[in-house]
């Protein structure tokens, strides 16, 4: 079943996972990422309930924008390598 989601998500992995060893990566880090992802996901969702309840589409951007960099997070944070999960920190 991952392996279905690598080859889905391919195109975000891809851009992460150039390169060679994973010399910065601690297992704190990916911990931390999929921590990040829930934040960013929960505050889309508060955007979007805000969103609905002023009855306007101003906030359609951060709503989109929130949800990318969760999705991100979580495809990288579950089923990237140790070397894109060091790369996404910058601590190669």
């Amino acid at each position: 079943m991952k392996d279905i989601f690598r080859k889905l998500f391919w195109p975000i992995l891809c851009f992460f996972e150039k390169g060679g060893s994973a010399e910065g990566y601690r297992q704190s880090h990916r911990k931390i990422l999929l921590v990040v992802g829930f934040l960013f996901l929960v505050l889309s969702g508060v955007s979007l309930f805000f969103s609905i309840f002023a009855e306007t589409f101003s906030a359609l951007l951060p709503i989109v924008l929130f949800f990318v960099i969760s999705l991100i997070c979580f495809v990288v944070g579950l089923l990237g390598s140790d070397s894109a999960v060091a790369r996404i920190w910058g601590t190669r």
